[in-house]
């Protein structure tokens, strides 16, 4: 199983606005007719039940939707960017790679046809339309398209069952799993025989559950020692957890202890979740010639297990019907509390504005706004001069420049423009 992947995102720029006046007959003053550019495409991650794995995103490891197309004449605006849409399997959870080495939830994609923007498209540009005013009537200026946004997304998927069965390696869950469902695990003698999750559906009466066989966990599993975090995050979505011990073992208790220790270091919530202790293989002469004493052992740590034998299927019956109702318990209590929702923060760069420094003789300015404008034909000609420091002075540029000490004559370049002052 393929279950994280990281990928890069792009979404589409925005088209550029046009520079574009109105060249009609018996029409002298046709005024500026420039078109908008338009809105780049985003990138969707949507949850779909037909995909069931995430290798497709191990064959391709970057995606980026379509750019808006440029604003013309006539004020035809640009047509939008296409958006892209990347199916994931239901039970996909989408984060964002942050630059501290962590991970920021974003979406949780645990029902299908829920989806979540993992990039945003760049807006279009302004066309020449838009830059008019009463002492301006033919702008010579349009506005560029801004970048569309760009992320590393992480995509981890977590199996969606009712009930999970843990416990250390080799202690039978992969035969509990066949003998209580219709699921056909791999099974041998010896450890970490089951390599990924395997997912079986058990019929108790007129009712079902998804019963999920996570593999052996060892000590130090939340460090991720023995593929520990590929096994742990399955269990974060189960409702109840069948803690499977085995009754041959030196030292029973205390391997139930170290397992529900590793869930609790990995993730303090999954201590919480209900639990039934199994001790199996009671169909062995060692264990039946003990079974007196596993029930008080495990009555003094505060337990009341299940004696079973996966292999012979003893117990095996009565212990779904003893889950099925633990199950629709838990499943009430979690339908009758109140989901609160997790909440990430994403810090947004304080905006500063416009600001100014020098480069030899060089003034120059570093505004995003300013920088996607678009003369028609440079800053040469007075009318595009005079319209672009209209500009300067609304976003507060002048005020920058003077205050860094800029004279008549120095070079001032913002971008791709440069001009005198």
């Amino acid at each position: 199983m393929f279950d994280r992947t990281g990928i890069g995102v792009k979404a589409g720029d925005g088209g550029d606005g046009a520079v574009s006046f109105r060249r009609e007959k018996f029409v002298p003053f046709g005024g500026p007719d420039g078109g908008d550019g338009g809105d780049g495409g985003d990138v969707i991650i949507l949850a779909d039940s037909s995909v069931t794995s995430l290798r497709i995103f191990k064959q391709r490891r970057f995606y980026r939707a379509a750019d808006g197309r440029d604003g013309r004449g006539k004020k035809k605006h640009g047509k939008r960017g296409e958006d892209l849409i990347l199916t994931v399997p239901v039970g996909t959870v989408v984060s964002y790679k942050t630059q501290i080495g962590g991970d920021a939830l974003s979406a949780d994609l645990e029902q299908p046809g829920q989806q979540v923007v993992v990039a945003k498209g760049g807006k279009g540009g302004l066309g020449n339309t838009h830059f008019t005013s009463s002492t301006n009537q033919a702008p010579q200026i349009a506005q560029k398209g801004e970048a569309g946004g760009e992320n590393s997304i992480i995509l981890e998927l977590r199996l969606i069952a009712d009930v999970g069965i843990i416990g250390y390696p080799n202690v039978g869950k992969s035969t509990l799993l066949a003998a209580a469902s219709a699921a056909k695990p791999k099974i041998a003698s010896y450890p970490f025989t089951t390599r990924e999750p395997v997912l079986g559906v058990v019929e108790v009466g007129q009712r079902s559950l998804v019963l999920a066989e996570i593999p052996g966990l060892i000590d130090g599993a939340h460090l991720g020692r023995g593929l520990g975090h590929d096994f742990l995050r399955h269990i974060v979505r189960t409702k109840m957890l069948i803690h499977l011990i085995d009754g041959n073992s030196a030292s029973p208790v205390e391997d139930m202890r170290q397992v529900n220790d590793e869930l609790k270091l990995y993730d303090s919530a999954l201590a919480q979740k209900s639990q039934l202790v199994v001790v199996n293989k009671i169909d062995l002469p060692q264990v039946q010639a003990r079974l007196a004493e596993l029930k008080d052992t495990f009555g003094n740590a505060g337990a009341i297990p299940f004696f079973i034998s996966a292999a012979t299927g003893e117990g095996v019956a009565e212990l779904m019907v003893e889950t099925m109702k633990v199950l629709a318990q838990v499943t009430v209590k979690a339908e009758a509390g109140e989901r609160i929702p997790r909440k990430v923060f994403r810090p947004q760069p304080r905006a500063t504005g416009a600001s100014v420094h020098k480069e030899g003789d060089t003034f120059v300015v570093v505004a995003p706004e300013l920088e996607r404008i678009v003369p028609r034909t440079g800053v040469t000609g007075p009318e595009v001069y005079q319209q672009l420091k209209r500009q300067l002075d609304r976003l507060g540029v002048s005020k920058a420049l003077e205050k860094a000490g800029v004279k008549p004559g120095d070079r001032v370049r913002c971008g791709n423009l440069e001009w005198g002052w």
